[in-house]
This record gives structure tokens, sequence and C-alpha cells, in this order.
């Protein structure tokens, strides 16, 4: 993920600041080699984030021979700019649950999130990690009356599910709401802090860890092989995909069951004191509210704007909501850091846990987790090292990713593909060159733009040059956004992003974007 320039005002002066996490910057990780070879082993784990990392760990501890690659370097992916909340309280979920499965499901899932929880503490005892893990109590709240009849439908779900909760009118932030319903005893951390001891052990556990390395296939036999962009291969006895978006399909119609959203945050310093508790609104725009240590002081992350990728308003508008948002009930705040997230949420909003196909069972898979990746990521990574030491885990039907029997309507399918479809189509222009919007371009600005009728993307970079690209993701075929808060150009569809230049940033896309040569203009 690239991490580019966003310019604010503060004081009305333009300033420009970057957009990276607390969490990334606040630690000091591990780097590692590119594999340059032919390798076996028992499990080969794509994708250093939160469940790729733990699962290594699991396996590593039984002995198991285990290798992780990651196509950039570890924790950079969604798990480096998470809100880091361990909580079962994912929003409004339990009643949609007991709708679309049922009682038993729906408390399966509060189940798994709470063992996740559970694992996560015993980790921080076993190893004595010191990441800032503290118990909070969990809010959702709301001020609306149209959302507050969504919210004591939740508390009912609660009540039938013998989740234990409160009802209260008041919050101990000073947030004005009708009401807001309780769930004690979870709790929140540094996650980098914590990962970081993880990969610590399993380097001392014999993993053998591989950055900048990319994986475009699995060749499925007896004992798969994943392929790298290289060609160098990775054969073993079971293959697991934790890279976010799954590279490698298998046939199981993922980008058809899945759509990305983006989100944003800020933390910010203020001189109110922080009154403890986690935070989460009902209504859009969404805000979430947590703090955590800050050079012996608390700093406020305020995260939200939700919207789906590739069909936001222009991105530095959603740190302007933040921060207009934090000021107005906790300014006046100083903004320390800035930065955005990516993340898949799954047709049934459950994520996809567990073979990728019901015929390859030995090729896995780990996938969205919808804004929840703490717990769900955590819980991903027990289930399936269980399935590879053929442990049984009662999570694994719930999570199942062949569950199309348990998914709410085929609405929601069709619904999701005619959104494909509106950008599949979109970007019809005449045959000619749009050399007056190409010209007008300032430096770091982009536009959508044209060439000999081709719907293009242009971006000017400091030094005057223009880079001009296809528009026309390489995944599928959808076309492209600017997203100017980062400088890249984001699918709408499925989520694939690419540098200006047109490089692969976040997948599913394997291949960049085409380059464009800038035509000469006519005397």
């Amino acid at each position: 993920m690239i991490k580019e320039g966003v310019f604010i005002m503060k004081n009305n002066t333009e300033l420009r600041d970057e957009t990276e996490s607390y969490w990334r910057k606040s630690t000091d990780l591990p780097t590692f080699p590119k594999l340059e070879n032919n390798l076996k082993v028992d499990v080969a784990i794509v994708g250093g984030g939160i469940t790729g990392i733990t699962a290594a760990y699991l396996l590593s501890k039984k002995q198991l021979n285990v290798a992780l690659i990651e196509t950039d370097v570890i924790l950079n992916g969604t798990t480096g700019y998470t809100t880091a909340k361990i909580t079962a309280q994912h929003d409004l979920i339990y009643d949609e649950l007991i709708q679309h499965f049922d009682k038993d499901h729906a408390r399966l899932y509060y189940d798994a999130q709470t063992e996740a929880k559970k694992l996560i503490e015993t980790h921080i005892n076993d190893l004595h990690i010191n990441c800032d893990f503290k118990k909070e109590t969990a809010y959702v709240y709301t001020n609306s009356e149209k959302e507050l009849v969504k919210l004591e439908k939740e508390k009912e779900a609660y009540d039938q599910l013998k989740i234990p909760n409160k009802f209260i009118d008041k919050l101990p932030l000073d947030l004005r709401i009708k009401a807001a319903l309780t769930m004690e005893d979870q709790a929140n951390f540094h996650p980098l802090k914590y990962l970081q001891v993880l990969v610590k052990e399993c380097v001392k556990n014999g993993v053998a860890i591989f950055e900048q390395t990319t994986a475009i296939d699995v060749e499925y036999n007896k004992r798969p092989a994943i392929i790298t962009k290289e060609g160098n291969r990775i054969i073993c006895g079971h293959v697991i995909i934790a890279s976010h978006y799954p590279f490698y399909d298998g046939q199981g119609f993922y980008p058809t069951r899945m759509y990305a959203e983006r989100s944003y945050a800020i933390g910010v310093k203020t001189n109110k004191s922080y009154p403890g508790g986690m935070y989460i609104n009902v209504e859009s725009p969404v805000r979430s509210i947590r703090s955590t240590p800050y050079n012996g002081k608390e700093l406020w992350l305020i995260v939200g704007e939700n919207h789906k990728t590739g069909q936001g308003k222009e991105t530095t508008g959603h740190y302007k909501a933040l921060e207009q948002f934090a000021t107005k009930y906790f300014g006046p705040v100083e903004i320390k850091y800035r930065w955005s997230a990516q993340d898949l949420t799954t047709l049934d909003k459950v994520p996809y846990i567990g073979p990728i196909t019901k015929t390859q069972k030995n090729v896995l898979v780990a996938t969205g987790y919808r804004k929840w990746g703490m717990t769900n990521g955590t819980i991903a990574a027990k289930i399936l090292a269980d399935y590879v030491l053929e442990k049984e885990n009662r999570y694994i039907e719930l999570f199942t990713p062949s569950r199309f029997k348990f998914n709410p309507t085929v609405k929601n399918f069709a619904k999701t593909n005619l959104d494909v479809a509106k950008h599949l189509i979109k970007g019809k222009m005449e045959p000619t060159t749009d050399f007056e919007t190409i010209d007008s371009l300032k430096v770091n600005e982009a536009t959508i733009s044209r060439i000999d009728g081709k719907r293009v993307g242009v971006y000017r970079d400091e030094n005057n040059k223009f880079h001009i690209v296809d528009t026309t993701c390489t995944h599928l075929g959808c076309n492209v956004e600017w997203n100017s808060g980062e400088r890249t150009w984001d699918c709408p569809c499925h989520g694939s992003r690419f540098s200006y230049t047109g490089e692969v940033i976040e997948g599913p896309a394997k291949k960049p974007l085409e380059q464009i040569n800038m035509p000469k203009k006519e005397n």
C-alpha cells in the first residue's frame, strides 16, 4: 500500500502531512529477504497480517515446517492500518445474523469473537507482550429516531443470545445520544507491538518469512504449489491464503461475493481527558472512537467515512470531515496522524474462512472481515490451524466459504453484480483527445480524460511530468477512479488499487494498468 502525502488546512496555511498510521510509525519491525528459489514446506502462508502471522505461530508451535510470504513488507496491509478494537460488538450484527441464519449461528459468531479475544489475551500473558492491552466497555450508540429502532432490535438480539449488556441513554463520552447498547469486558491494544512479538516467536520456531515475494497462482495437485511472480514454486501440504483479497480464486467466484470499502482515521491530541470506552454510532456517516497511550498522554483515534472503494467523494474531504467532527465535540485538536484502510465485506457479513472450494480442500482462505479484523483475523488463524492439524473446530461450518445456502437473499448477489456492471460499461467516449483538460492539470493533480477516444487517467507529478494510464482495471475490466488522498487509481468493483504509474498496489488485479503515451497535438 502506498502512503502519499495529503494536504490539509491549518490556521489558513497549507501543510503537507504523511498518511502514515500511528501503529506503523511507532513500531520497529524486522525485515526479511525475498524468496529466490523453490521451497518445500508443510504449510505455505500468503499474507503477513494478523491472520497469516498468528496462523504461522500456532502451526510452528506444533513443529510444522512453515513458510510465510508477503508481496510488500509484513504488517503493511490492513492490519497496520486498523482501529485495533478487540471486541465482539461489530456495530449492528446480531439481529441481522438471527434473521439471515438462526439464533444458534448468531451465538456461534459471538462465541468465535470472544474466543479470539481470549486467545489474544493468552498470547499476551504467555509471551509477556507489552502492547498497551486494555480492557474497555464497547458502546454502539445513536442520536437518530430512525436508527433507534434498529438499536432496540439489536438489544433484543443480545437478550435472545444471552449476551450481557446494558441499554443506556448517556455516554461517558461527551456526545448527545438517544440510546446506547453496551458490551463489557472488551479490549483494545497496539496491534503491531503484539504481532511484532509473534513474528519473533515464529522466527524462533523456524518459520521462513519472505518479503517482496508475490504469489500469482496455485497449481492444485496432491501437494499444491504456490507460483510466485518470479516463477519460483513453494510446494506444500496446505496453502493458507491470508492476503486480504484472495490472489487465487479457484473458481470460488470471490469477486462476485464480496465488495471493498475504504475508511479513514485521524489520531488527535486534545486538552480533554479521555473517559475510557470504545464507541461506534449506528447512523451514517460512521464515527468510531477510541484512544491509545501516546507520549504519556492519550491519542484519540477518530475513524469513519466509509465508502465503496473508488466510489467516494474527493479523498481529502473524508479527512476534513473527521477533523471537523473531532473539533466540534472534542476540540481544539491537534492532528498527529492520518491514514486510511481497505476492508472486504461478504454478502452475508460473515467472513469466508476454510477450504477455498469444496474440491480444493488443501487450499484455505480467510477474507471478508468487514472492518473487524482483530477478532475475525485471529479466529481465522485458529480455525485454519486446527484444520491443518486435523483438529475439530466448532466454527468451521459457520464460516465455510462454500455456504451458498446461508446467503441471505439472491437480491444481494444481484445488487453487487449490477453495481459491477455499471462500472464495466462506464466511460464510452468520442474518438478525440482532450488536450484542454490535460493541460489544465496542476502539479500533484490527476483527472479522468481521453486520448484517441480511450478513457485514461492522467497525473502530473512534481516535475511536471505526465503519467497516463488506461483506466480499465486489469482484473475484470471495470474503470478505476482517482484517490486523491493516497494518489492511487482505485477500482470500484473489486477493490484493486494501482499507483499513479499503474503498478499494482492491492489485488485482486495481478497486472499493472496499461501505460499510454501522450499524443502530439496537431497544428
